[in-house]
């Protein structure tokens, strides 16, 4: 018997399995973009921590086959997510040679980022590696979206949001924080978004 919800498919897993995704966080941007409205055919969209892929399946739905999805991640995407729309970078996104050559390809309508460290079951580590990936997404928001355009970015509770949101009040005419149904009861991942950078 499973111990907790991780160990066996919830609701949303067997959902987007049986939809075609690689996994059940696509359920988490499909509920940002119907309440924020992010997501607009011929669209320049960068999904950080993109691997297996859900969110970059998800966004090319969206934009019908239009627009550019450029996705990154340290692992590579499934084997099945591939479009003529779609531009892969395999590397970490906090290198700078990965910055340069995704800044090549924008700049972009939406950045969104679902990256996660890998967690030591330390809060406070994790917390912190968290956050540390939630400001990098930020410099990319900031340095690479066009005006108007939105953000989303996955943090772990407790990282210091309220600092995080004033940073992106800067950045963005709205900044708040949103905790999608999606998420596990259990998970303490909520998200960040930034609309209309100024």
């Amino acid at each position: 018997m499973a111990s907790n919800s991780y160990e066996k498919p919830d609701f949303w897993s067997r959902k987007a399995f049986s939809e075609g995704y690689p996994a059940r966080s696509v359920y988490k941007l499909k509920e940002i973009d119907e309440k924020f409205g992010m997501i607009r055919k011929n669209y320049t969209v960068l999904d950080l921590g993109a691997a297996p892929g859900s969110w970059t399946t998800f966004l090319m739905r969206q934009m019908e086959g239009t627009g550019k999805v450029v996705s990154c991640d340290l692992n590579p995407l499934s084997k099945d997510v591939k479009g003529d729309n779609l531009t892969f970078i395999q590397g970490d996104l906090t290198d700078n040679t990965i910055r340069e050559t995704i800044k090549k390809e924008g700049p972009f309508d939406l950045v969104v980022c679902d990256a996660a460290p890998k967690t030591t079951g330390n809060r406070i580590v994790d917390t912190a590696s968290s956050q540390f990936l939630v400001k990098m997404a930020i410099y990319y928001a900031q340095t690479m979206l066009k005006p108007g355009g939105n953000f989303a970015v996955k943090i772990f509770q407790n990282g210091d949001q309220q600092a995080l949101l004033k940073m992106m009040r800067e950045t963005f005419e709205q900044a708040k924080g949103f905790k999608p149904v999606a998420c596990r009861a259990e998970s303490f991942e909520t998200y960040l978004i930034g609309i209309k950078k100024k």
